[in-house]
């Protein structure tokens, strides 16, 4: 079977279309994951993207047909910054997990990557991680264990970055290991947390969330037929066991 044979291009017309169909994906993967499971894991993402679809999760008159109850929610990176900052993916995402409150939602199934509040370091906050996983999956001191994700989301820079998973930088190139800390990344701020491709790539579906004529150029270069690297564009190496799914604006796909 080729290597993109579930690889999946699903173009809309702008953002705002693309975070609605987002949406929509999202709360029937969840929906699918309960009935087949009696829960749902889902790994969430920032950028624009990422928080619009959030938001159209908030709104769709759908929200009170999942059991919010029995989600589990985690991020693929977040910045290493204090606790309440809104550079924070999971203080963004607050525009979800605010509404969900009143739809049941048990926060201690929400898991936040650690902030300069908690850790001295980002490294200490990814081995916090990395161990909040392996308990998660019941695997408590197993080293590289990780729960099961349903839906693992990712937003992609311009560049080509994937989580905090830089071009030709030392967390692309990592193995063994299932979190890690990121120093002096190329897009600010400098100290990061992130999922290592050998995390991403246990989910069963990945979901590139792309939007703006910016990414076109790094969205051919991933999507071409021509093998790319993944130090080098690091969006290319993401895959789900079940399938991967580009879900993207007709301006990110401009090039395709």
């Amino acid at each position: 079977m080729p290597a993109n044979a579930r690889r999946h291009v699903v173009i809309h017309p702008d953002l705002p279309a693309t975070a609605a169909a987002v949406a929509a994906r999202l709360l029937t993967a969840v929906l699918d994951a309960q009935a087949a499971r009696g829960e749902a894991s889902i790994v969430l993402t920032g950028g624009t993207l990422g928080i619009a679809s959030l938001a159209q999760v908030a709104a769709s008159p759908a929200l009170g047909a999942v059991d919010w109850s029995r989600v589990n929610i985690y991020w693929g990176d977040e910045r290493f910054v204090e606790s309440g900052s809104p550079d924070r993916n999971a203080v963004q995402a607050e525009v979800l997990l605010g509404v969900l409150d009143g739809h049941g939602l048990d926060r201690g199934r929400v898991h936040p990557m650690g902030s300069t509040d908690d850790f001295a370091t980002p490294e200490l906050a990814a081995e916090a991680y990395a161990r909040l996983l392996a308990e998660e999956a019941g695997n408590e001191g197993t080293a590289g264990a990780v729960p099961v994700f349903d839906v693992l989301m990712l937003g992609m820079g311009p560049d080509s970055h994937v989580a905090s998973l830089f071009p030709d930088h030392e967390g692309a190139t990592r193995t063994g290991a299932t979190v890690i800390g990121v120093r002096e990344s190329p897009k600010p701020p400098p100290l990061r947390v992130s999922l290592t491709f050998e995390t991403i790539n246990t989910a069963r579906a990945v979901w590139l969330v792309v939007a703006g004529a910016d990414k076109a150029p790094a969205a051919g270069v991933a999507l071409g037929e021509a093998p790319a690297a993944r130090e080098r564009v690091p969006a290319s190496g993401v895959a789900g066991t079940q399938g991967t799914w580009w879900l993207m604006d007709a301006a990110a796909a401009a090039l395709l």
